[in-house]
Parts: structure tokens; sequence; C-alpha cells
């Protein structure tokens, strides 16, 4: 298959399930500014989730750039990720409407953790496709980046039950982390290895 029709499937998913996460805002009950601030938690967690997809929409776009072909186990391991993406809709609006609580704050978690971890296999996916020599390999190194991300979204689910105003702190410092799409691709083919 093509890179390119792999690219444009996964772009038009990413823009249905940013277009679903729009349409489960909530209108405000009234027009006062009392109402428009009862649905500011759903605003933020959509502004959050829409962050999250779009950073992963710019790396997807990045790794496929890298990768000199597409595999059944490349296209298998893309149907993960945006099976775990496509979640996303259903995760912010639980939070949006109850951002403190234990179970929704967990489950938000648990759907970044999922999709973090199919990213990674789409990655390493890539790489078995196009070999030890890969650009994508070359490019990532060890995933600091990905570790970090990681481990802080493991603490995120833990304190759900704990401390509950801890995990939307740590939600928003990983968009942060990765705010700067990921420049370690384009360096490694601007160098020249193909």
């Amino acid at each position: 298959m093509p890179k390119g029709r792999l690219e444009a499937f996964t772009d038009g998913v990413m823009a249905i399930i940013i277009t679903i996460m729009v349409l489960g805002l909530k209108v405000p009950a009234g027009y006062e500014l009392d109402s428009l601030l009862a649905i500011v938690p759903s605003l933020l967690i959509y502004l959050l989730s829409f962050v999250f997809v779009g950073i992963y929409w710019m790396n997807h776009h990045h790794m496929l750039h890298a990768a000199k072909k597409v595999t059944g186990g490349v296209l298998w391991a893309n149907l993960s990720l945006l099976f775990w993406l496509s979640l996303f809709p259903f995760v912010a609006d639980w939070m949006g409407e109850n951002i403190f609580r234990p179970l929704p704050s967990a489950a938000y978690g648990m759907i970044l953790f999922m999709a973090g971890i199919s990213y990674l296999v789409l990655q390493k996916s890539i790489i078995a496709s196009d070999g030890e020599n890969s650009v994508l390999k070359k490019a990532v190194g060890n995933d600091w980046k990905g570790k970090v991300t990681a481990g802080l979204i493991a603490l995120a689910i833990i304190f759900s039950f704990i401390q509950p105003y801890v995990p939307p702190v740590i939600y928003v410092l990983i968009p942060i982390i990765w705010v700067v799409p990921d420049r370690r691709i384009e360096k490694v083919l601007s160098s020249g290895h193909q």
C-alpha cells in the first residue's frame, strides 16, 4: 500500500475524531456569564484533547514521512492507534463533566496510555519493515519523550484515586513536552540518511 493512502485515511479519521469531540460540547443553559462558566471544564478538556489529537497527527505525519513502505503489520498497528484515539471524544466528555472524579480521570489517562502504546507499536512496526538501518530508528533513538510521557500518565492514573487535583495538572504538562513537533526525524532526513 502506498504511504499516501495510509496517511490520507489516518488524516480523515483524526478529523472525524476532532469533529465528534466538538459536537460533544454542550451549549450553555442560558445567556448569562454563569451559564458559560458552568461549561468551562468541558471546554478546557476539549481544548486539551484537541491538542493531544493534534500532537499525534503531527508526529504521525513525521513518522510516515520517514517510512519507506507500509506492510500489513504497519496497517494493523495504525488501526490500533486510531482505535484508541477514537475513544477521546467519549473520555473527554466524561471527564469534562466530572473533572475531579477518580474514574473519569483514570479512564482519560488509560486512553492516553493505550494511544501511546499503540503509537510505539506503530513506530516499532515501521522500523521492523524498513530494517535496522531505517531512518526512523536513527531518528527516535532512546525516545526519552515517550518514556517520560508514559511515566507521567501512569502517575496520573494512580493519583486519580489518591489526589484528584493532580491528574488534570499532569495531563496539561504532557502536551507541553510534545507541543513542538518531533524534529528528530526531520534532522535525520535533512542530513541525507535515506
